[in-house]
């Protein structure tokens, strides 16, 4: 193949992905014009979250983390680009069929725009510009190209190749790209900038709760170099969830109404939820894909309302065992009833360590319901609790395989040293911290290659709803070293060996690392 030859294959398939970038630009911008959640790459990434097999999303999250989100936007622009080039060398080949086919894309997802949850009224269109300004694009732009080669033909090969024709066409080329990222640059700041974020939420003032949390235990905070700290700030709480933007919900419009099996209905508006008597409680939250020793978990201290008091006015009837509760997104969870209406302090959250909850944790409302994994329970953005039954409705998770109930199992993490980490000879600590919200942890032990289990000092809780911090001193010997945790529950048991993965119902095992201890 002759360098002529690729040099026209790649200027056709630059076209197509610089009409291409134009055009998702331009979509994104009008997008977060009309409505965030109309996002060309957010409505085909949703429905491809919601397409994508439980295993697919367990890899995801367990290769990723909480970049999961980041990684799948990714790999949509990458495919996205890789389509574009083709249709590119499709349209200098055959005339319009590359600009047919980017109107197609378009077409495609304006349909698709409106099926999701939070649609808006013009959701479609969007999308639908996008395809017609990428094929119009790409068609005059690979017209131009087809003028430069026949210039050149004309001129028997004397021209050069790179003369003011196909220059004009790198020009209008690279326009159209950077008109295409500086569109997309603006429409991000502009979502990020909304009134929402700006205005309403930095000027809210959270009403101070009637049941303050109790005062944090002595000794509660160990204290220990690199020890996950005791309450985890908002800004490294970790973040699972099936969003890719994040809704934007002006308490002043927000309204949750209770329904189903219940004796009365019950619509709630914010101004009625600040004005309740609110609860601050300290909580566990762990996502069901957190790998033993893994960071997807946080301990916060959450303001809001019972959720047992609003069911209490409901009136849920006899036979209903399953709260169904649903966020603006669409996404749902399916949480036992008798875990809202027990005793532990399962709220209906409008605060997160003393300020209202960031936008990417549920602003303006969201579920926290200690002892439950939050794929079952920790609702954001909530606006619908409907009290059903297990055997009636099915919830966005455990539609995909994962287990009904999710209780939070007992688990503990080593923290420091670090896991690979080199450590020095001699007086030092080993530490992390154990958890089973709702149930408590009463001992840690710690086994160092393979011998016998020490009890671990551990700190004061500052409920059964939190983890523990807690450690244990070691004269660290020179060499490779093995060590591992376990976790003692409050009733007794001891937490499982058995090695299970985060499908269907949370991983179990001991924490096991190995540091090497330099002499």
């Amino acid at each position: 193949m002759t360098g002529s030859v690729l040099r026209h294959r790649a200027m056709a398939a630059a076209a197509g992905v610089a009409a291409t970038l134009l055009g998702a630009g331009a979509g994104e911008l009008v997008a977060a014009v009309l409505a965030p959640s109309s996002s060309p790459f957010a409505v085909v990434g949703g429905a491809l979250i919601d397409a994508a097999p439980a295993w697919a999303k367990n890899t995801a999250i367990a290769l990723f983390g909480t970049s999961d989100k980041a990684a799948l936007l990714t790999g949509i622009a990458i495919v996205l680009l890789a389509l574009a080039a083709a249709l590119g060398l499709s349209e200098r080949r055959w005339r319009r069929s590359g600009a047919i086919g980017l109107v197609l894309v378009g077409v495609v997802v304006s349909l698709i725009a409106p099926t999701r949850a939070d649609a808006a009224t013009l959701s479609w269109l969007p999308a639908l510009l996008s395809g017609v300004i990428s094929g119009t694009a790409l068609h005059r732009l690979v017209r131009m190209l087809r003028s430069a080669d026949r210039t050149a033909l004309a001129s028997a090969g004397t021209q050069d190749p790179s003369g003011p024709t196909r220059r004009r066409f790198l020009a209008w080329a690279a326009a159209s790209a950077g008109a295409g990222i500086v569109a997309a640059l603006i429409a991000s700041a502009g979502r990020a900038g909304t009134a929402v974020s700006t205005t309403v939420r930095t000027a809210l003032r959270l009403p101070k709760p009637a049941t303050p949390a109790p005062a944090i235990p002595a000794g509660a905070a160990l204290n220990v170099p690199g020890l996950s700290p005791l309450i985890t700030p908002n800004a490294d709480f970790y973040r699972i969830d099936t969003a890719l933007i994040v809704p934007q919900l002006d308490p002043a419009q927000w309204k949750l109404r209770i329904h189903g099996l219940v004796a009365h209905e019950v619509t709630l508006t914010w101004n009625e939820l600040v004005a309740l008597p609110l609860v601050e409680s300290a909580a566990t939250l762990s996502c069901v894909s957190n790998e033993v020793g893994g960071d997807l978990i946080g301990n916060a201290v959450w303001l809001g309302y019972p959720i047992r008091e609003l069911l209490a006015q409901a009136q849920p009837s006899a036979d209903a065992d399953m709260v169904l509760s649903t966020s603006v997104d669409g996404f749902t969870a399916g949480t036992p009833l008798e875990a809202l209406t027990d005793d532990r302090n399962a709220l209906l959250a409008i605060g997160m360590n003393g300020e209202p909850l960031p936008l990417e944790h549920g602003f303006p409302v969201r579920m926290v319901v200690p002892g439950l994994y939050g794929y079952v329970s920790a609702t954001k953005w909530v606006i619908d609790l409907e009290v059903t039954r297990f055997d009636r409705a099915r919830a966005y998770w455990t539609d995909r395989g994962w287990s009904e109930r999710g209780p939070i199992k007992l688990e503990s993490r080593i923290d420091v040293p670090r896991a690979n980490a080199a450590v020095s000879a001699g007086d030092t600590v080993i530490a992390g911290v154990a958890w089973q919200p709702h149930a408590g942890v009463s001992a840690v032990e710690v086994q160092v290659d393979g011998g016998p289990w020490q009890r671990a000092e551990l700190a004061p809780a500052i409920s059964t709803d939190t983890w523990v911090q807690w450690r244990l001193p070691w004269h660290a010997a020179a060499g490779q070293r093995t060590l591992r945790c376990r976790a003692i529950g409050s009733d007794g048991t001891v937490q499982t060996s058995e090695i299970a993965p985060p499908a269907p119902d949370g991983a179990s095992g001991w924490h096991t690392i190995g540091v090497t201890v330099n002499a």
